[in-house]
């Protein structure tokens, strides 16, 4: 089977226009002024447009394990003159010094990462490059979204390229599952909800769990 690494250098020129701008400007926009400056870490950047909203007073790094995708996020930084340095990295085996970070994001990464065993030791590597209290803000997509139902928590979406369908590996999170592997991990959840765009007062059915958490 075609891996996601694969599939995401395939499909990086594309995915470079359809999802031109961040679809979290509202929360990473609170995030950039919560934050104020620092130096921030960005995990599975692909393209780059969620660097954006930190582009005044952050010193920006991100890793994507596409290369592709980092091309394109080098194009991206071009054309916005955002200052970031990027590398061709995997979020299990970040290449980063201890303790080197004051914020991370990780917007639509972790659910891409297949195994148990992976995807805890991806939520450790970011808790090893994170500063004591440093605070790190987590999207994934969501089990009990209404169309996920039926379907069990390892899932593959198509995407369609050219003559050829490619699908993409997900794996998808509840809220508690998520919370208590951050807990694991060495974090201590600050919040937890949905994304802003999602208009129903039960969060449990969003589409993204969007966790907020700080390293201890």
């Amino acid at each position: 089977m075609v891996t996601n690494r694969e599939i995401f250098n395939e499909i990086a020129g594309s995915w470079y226009g359809f999802r031109h701008w961040t679809r979290f400007s509202i929360e990473l926009t609170e995030l950039a002024q919560r934050w104020e400056e620092g130096r921030l870490l960005n995990v599975g950047c692909a393209h780059g447009p969620d660097f954006l909203p930190f582009k005044e007073g952050f010193d920006l790094c991100g890793i994507d394990f596409s290369v592709q995708m980092v091309k394109f996020a080098r194009k991206y930084a071009s054309k916005f003159d955002l200052k970031v340095n990027l590398a061709i990295a995997d979020a299990l085996s970040l290449p980063y010094h201890d303790n080197s970070f004051d914020w991370a994001i990780a917007v639509a990464t972790y659910h891409h990462i297949q195994g148990d065993k992976q995807r805890l030791q991806a939520f450790y590597e970011l808790r090893r490059v994170m500063k004591s209290d440093a605070e790190v803000y987590i999207t994934v997509w969501n089990k009990w979204q209404p169309g996920f139902w039926l379907k069990g928590k390892d899932i593959y979406v198509a995407w369609k390229s050219k003559d050829n369908t490619l699908y993409r590996y997900y794996y998808l999170f509840s809220y508690n599952e998520l919370g208590k592997m951050l807990n694991k991990c060495g974090f201590q959840i600050i919040s937890m909800m949905s994304e802003k765009s999602y208009n129903f007062p039960i969060n449990y059915f969003s589409r993204n769990i969007c966790i907020l958490a700080k390293a201890v």
